[in-house]
């Protein structure tokens, strides 16, 4: 997998991802109305077929998670993709730095809530996510 690696044990997602194999998908924070306007939002908008108006779940080849709504609302958004990739283990979720850019939030953060995703098979993280998770 050209986007993935596995090292040390763990799942990690490119910090380049440029094109999709197949079954993959691009996770990246977005906001809840769905204007990808900018940063990884702008690019599965453009690249990978995420639909403009959806802030939340799959489209194209792409889960959005909303990041601009807050703290608790970004963690109910990461228990939802976490249900979502339990549900369709067919499908290899790469998650980018979500909520590290435009949103604000730093890796320490963000990581403690995908917690549970990196126990699945099918997630694959950061590094910058599991620098925090170890």
């Amino acid at each position: 997998m050209a986007n993935a690696n596995i090292i040390d044990g763990r799942r990690v997602a490119s910090d380049r991802i440029a094109e999709l194999g197949a079954n993959e998908i691009f996770v990246f924070g977005s906001n809840i109305q769905g204007a990808h306007g900018g940063g990884a939002a702008w690019f599965a908008h453009k690249r990978f077929g995420a639909e403009w108006g959806v802030g939340e779940g799959l489209t194209g080849r792409t889960y959005a998670l909303p990041t601009m709504e807050g703290e608790m609302s970004l963690k109910h958004a990461v228990d939802h993709f976490v249900y979502c990739a339990k549900q369709h283990p067919e499908l290899t979720f790469l998650v980018t730095a979500v909520g590290c850019g435009i949103a604000g939030y730093t890796a320490a953060e963000v990581a403690p809530l995908f917690k549970e995703a990196a126990s699945l098979e099918n997630v694959y993280l950061p590094q910058l996510f599991w620098k925090e998770l170890n």
